[in-house]
């Protein structure tokens, strides 16, 4: 509890080849929002049980921890990464896994809200949880979330309650502002904005 609001536990999971911008932008904009007050924590966890991750240009990142239903988030954010050019580590790779997908699927079934951004959406939509919503995505892979039963919007956000999913890789700053918005207040959300310098961009859409 944090001055008698409970604490939501937010998590970013990363894996080998994820999109550097797509997961530390919200990770960077989360944390201003506890400086400025938001009931979060906010956690790196890997994919698999590994200390070591690689992203998609080459940075080596430590974790501590990683993914598990028994440490399970109010919150998952999931960033892409190689999906668009089918790189050999990245968010198709662990599509073609399963393991990911699998866990997503598991945390949104026991309640967990699932956040994507770019195509970090493409495995919200392969674990299933997409299929009969509406989503939106990079351009490049918007077609491809239409085949696994999503219905695409080209919107900056696209706000399902239980499942929210972020267009391009800079839409990860658009995102955490949203999720600060959305479970802080919108107070803590612009004072985020001012103190980034960053101008929150595009429409919001939310399932009504």
């Amino acid at each position: 509890m944090m001055d008698g609001v409970p604490i939501m536990k937010i998590q970013i999971v990363l894996f080998d080849g994820f999109g550097e911008l797509g997961s530390l932008a919200p990770f960077e904009v989360l944390k201003r929002a506890i400086d400025e007050g938001a009931p979060f924590i906010v956690e790196l966890v890997s994919s698999e049980p590994k200390q070591e991750i690689t992203t998609s240009y080459g940075v080596t990142v430590k974790l501590n921890d990683c993914l598990r239903m028994d440490n399970r988030p109010d919150l998952l954010i999931v960033p892409g990464g190689g999906w668009n050019h089918k790189a050999e580590h990245g968010a198709r790779k662990q599509a073609e896994l399963g393991t990911l997908t699998e866990l997503i699927r598991e945390m949104h079934n026991e309640g967990t809200i699932i956040a994507g951004v770019c195509t970090g959406g493409m495995l919200l939509a392969a674990s299933g949880i997409l299929s009969g919503r509406k989503a939106t995505m990079h351009r490049l892979a918007q077609n491809e979330i239409i085949e696994y039963g999503a219905e695409f919007l080209p919107y900056r956000i696209v706000d399902h309650g239980d499942v929210i999913t972020a267009r391009g890789v800079t839409s990860g700053l658009d995102l955490g502002l949203w999720i600060t918005e959305r479970f802080a207040n919108a107070n803590i959300a612009a004072a985020v904005e001012y103190r980034m310098e960053y101008e929150k961009r595009g429409v919001v859409w939310i399932e009504e």
